[in-house]
């Protein structure tokens, strides 16, 4: 039995919105998934039963707080340890779910994984992704987009090697290429950060890197992977879903162009931890976090985190 874990009182419209996620995953996973719910289970049922659907098809675990939006991570963690969030880690810890995911306070979830799970032996610093489609079908990986705001050069070579594991791991590309997001494609450009992390990516033979790319290739197939530094990866990002929102107000519609669209992906893995943990984002609908449930799924049968650890034992 695959069990995955959710924190349904996470995320801007929680719990209604992430209770009503778990039903449609529910009906789309096969029976060999087990959805435990972490969150205000008076509350859930309600929702559950006004959408025609019997809770006792979750296990649901009751947990009275609540880590809000707006709560200091840190404080919040160990002060609310009666929270989804915080009874939803020790689970994880102890091994009586897969994977986690939530839509709630990010930087909670991250401090719980650093408390609880940690990270893989080797890694300095975990990272998370965002995939942005192509027009040509493929899919491009952003790293990271967020998480960590100033990198040194050696994180970044590790974010590479990480990088790699994931597209092939779950986009079947073998020997993916990997690049850096520059100001220049040529060797000698950048600023002080890129320049020396080009030096790290050439020299090394644990991936193929390609060398630099800039903005203009984001919707080419010149590179499967892009790495930069989270401040930069999430201005990437945040601009894509920009993109996206303006094309829906404008009442614009292309089969490519909708592939935009953040709902259909859900959530991402935290890469460089010991167990699987999905972030989603806070403001998901309940297609989001149904995307959200199936990533974790996803992540666990295709033991990602196994294939990471190995990567850094050799």
């Amino acid at each position: 039995m695959i069990r995955i874990g959710i924190d349904v009182m996470g995320g801007d419209h929680a719990p209604e919105v992430t209770t009503l996620g778990c039903i449609l995953a529910f009906n789309e996973l096969p029976g060999d998934s087990q959805l435990v719910l972490f969150g205000d289970k008076q509350k859930i049922s309600e929702i559950a039963l006004n959408h025609g659907f019997d809770p006792a098809q979750f296990n649901i675990v009751d947990t009275p707080e609540v880590i809000e939006m707006g709560d200091n991570p840190s404080k919040a963690f160990t002060q609310k340890p009666n929270s989804s969030i915080s009874v939803g880690f020790k689970y994880l810890y102890a091994d009586k779910i897969d994977g986690f995911a939530s839509a709630g306070n990010t930087g909670a979830m991250m401090v719980g994984t650093m408390y609880t799970i940690k990270s893989v032996d080797g890694i300095i610093r975990p990272v998370i992704t965002a995939s942005i489609p192509m027009p040509n079908g493929k899919y491009k990986v952003f790293m990271d987009v967020g998480l960590n705001a100033d990198c040194k050069p050696e994180v970044l070579v590790q974010f590479a090697l990480l990088g790699s594991i994931y597209v092939e791991t779950f986009y079947g590309i073998k020997n993916p290429k990997i690049a850096l997001l520059n100001i220049g494609s040529e060797d000698e450009k950048g600023n002080l950060l890129t320049k020396a992390t080009f030096q790290l990516l050439k020299s090394s033979k644990e991936f193929n890197f390609i060398g630099n790319i800039e903005g203009n290739d984001f919707f080419n197939d010149k590179a499967d992977v892009v790495i930069c530094d989270g401040f930069t990866g999430n201005i990437v990002l945040k601009q894509a879903e920009a993109f996206y929102s303006i094309l829906k107000e404008r009442n614009i519609h292309d089969p490519y162009l909708d592939q935009l669209n953040s709902e259909d992906f859900g959530g991402t893995p935290v890469l460089g931890v010991n167990k699987p943990v999905i972030i989603g984002h806070g403001h998901s609908s309940e297609i989001a976090i149904k995307n959200m449930i199936l990533m974790t799924r996803d992540v666990i049968c295709k033991e990602l985190t196994d294939k990471i650890k190995q990567a850094f034992k050799e």
